[in-house]
């Protein structure tokens, strides 16, 4: 997984004024057609899309036509419609794959908004406006057309019908995604977030749209969805076990990154907007309640497995012992979950000193429950099982309070924080490393 994203998170969505966009000469709509041997259906298409946006779009906007190397007259009829049209224009990429061309387009493209849609128009052109418009607002950060959503009409074989609904199926099992349409060929992104999305994106063919859009949603982005219109178009030159094949491979590199941690997802976050009251209040940290919630999920599975592993330990040792090793074991367990789950630590650097002290809060607890056990001793003289139990959950508790304060203030501490440390503070922090250049550059062929 490429990682060479800018630094610092993305700024508060705000409204894209029109007036502004189109006094620095940029259209506000980019919209991506990328082919591959289309000399047929490339010429009607563009007209179409054309005609329709200058008919109803209210922005200014512009038709990128992105070749990928095709072999036959589709970039002359390229050529003559970028002459013709002056809102035309066309890329002309010598390998192929649609992810590459709408990687290397939307890379150097000047317009806020971006969007692409197939050659073929199955997706009728009346839903292009609903598409984009939450993105002008500043209400979404990407958005798509929804074959599978409520609302949608759709036109097709019952072999694709299945397999689209089939690959929704696992993508919602396999990386827990909740949109419902992740192929279909109609989808927009705002630049701003594309800028720092892009260089995550691994898949330069048809899983491109999956891996965008599975990497946003974990990022916490908004997806807007718009459900379409759609009739099959029984030309498709698409090959589906070659493309399903390809998607499952990628569904699998995507899951192990993320399972990994190996992805830096907190530089595609945002603020949570201009509402006065979604403002951070200083002096007041953030993401306690979310935090509450995950230590407290974690130490109730922990607390579980501390006392099975007790009570296995105490066929064969004292008290003391079968405590001493449980406690040991679900702290490193503990430790290592609270870092994921709770504090949103994600890949390995610093997990052995967070192992450290978790064990350092470990001893504390030690500590507390062996106090605990030999207060009871010493009492009861031979206490009973149930007893026992009884006490060190009593002084778990009491530990669990003082672990999640420890946690939270030294071994995990603010995530803000953490980021001012790792990336800097200031203006430097959001430039990216001096020398970087984004890998398409080589992709980009002439442009007409």
């Amino acid at each position: 997984m490429r990682t060479d994203t800018p630094w610092g998170t993305l700024p508060a969505r705000d409204h894209l004024l029109a007036g502004a966009v189109d006094a620095a000469g940029a259209p506000v709509l980019d919209v991506v057609v990328p082919v591959y041997n289309e000399e047929k259906d490339l010429e009607p298409c563009v007209l179409r899309l054309h005609d329709h946006l200058a008919r109803t779009f209210p922005y200014s906007f512009r038709i990128t036509v992105a070749d990928n190397a095709s072999t036959d007259r589709t970039p002359e009829v390229a050529a003559r419609l970028a002459a013709a049209l002056p809102r035309v224009r066309s890329y002309r990429l010598e390998e192929k794959g649609r992810g590459r061309a709408l990687r290397t387009v939307w890379s150097h493209s000047d317009a806020p908004v971006l969007a692409y849609m197939d050659v073929d128009l199955s997706t009728d052109l009346n839903a292009l406006l609903p598409l984009v418009a939450p993105l002008i607002s500043g209400h979404s950060d990407l958005a798509i057309g929804s074959r599978l959503s409520r609302g949608s009409r759709v036109v097709r074989g019952s072999k694709r019908e299945f397999v689209s609904r089939a690959y929704n199926l696992i993508l919602r099992s396999s990386l827990a995604a909740r949109f419902s349409d992740a192929q279909c060929g109609f989808k927009a992104v705002r630049r701003d977030v594309a800028e720092r999305l892009l260089p995550m994106v691994e898949d330069s063919g048809w899983f491109f749209d999956t891996e965008l859009l599975v990497l946003a949603e974990r990022a916490g982005l908004r997806i807007h969805e718009v459900p379409v219109d759609w009739v099959d178009d029984p030309d498709s030159t698409v090959h589906i076990v070659r493309t399903a094949t390809e998607d499952l491979k990628g569904v699998w590199r995507v899951g192990r990154a993320l399972a990994v941690g190996a992805l830096p997802l907190d530089r595609l976050a945002r603020p949570f907007g201009d509402d006065p009251r979604d403002r951070a209040l200083s002096g007041v940290p953030g993401g306690l309640a979310r935090q509450l919630v995950g230590f407290c999920v974690v130490g109730a599975l922990s607390t579980l497995v501390y006392l099975a592993l007790y009570s296995l330990f105490r066929l064969g040792v004292g008290p003391q012992l079968a405590n001493g090793g449980a406690l040991l074991v679900s702290a490193v367990a503990n430790t290592a979950a609270n870092r994921r789950l709770t504090f949103g630590v994600r890949g390995r650097g610093g997990a052995v000193r967070h192992q450290a002290q978790g064990l350092v809060v470990f001893a504390i607890g030690l500590a507390l429950t062996s106090g605990s056990l030999a207060a009871l001793g010493a009492a009861s003289g031979s206490p009973s099982h149930g007893t026992e139990l009884a006490v060190l959950i009593a002084a778990n508790l009491a530990a669990t309070v003082l672990r999640f304060l420890l946690f939270r203030a030294w071994v995990f501490p603010d995530r803000a924080d953490r980021s001012r440390e790792v990336y800097g503070d200031g203006p430097a922090a959001a430039a990216p490393p001096a020398g970087h250049a984004d890998d398409t550059h080589h992709e980009l062929g002439n442009v007409r």
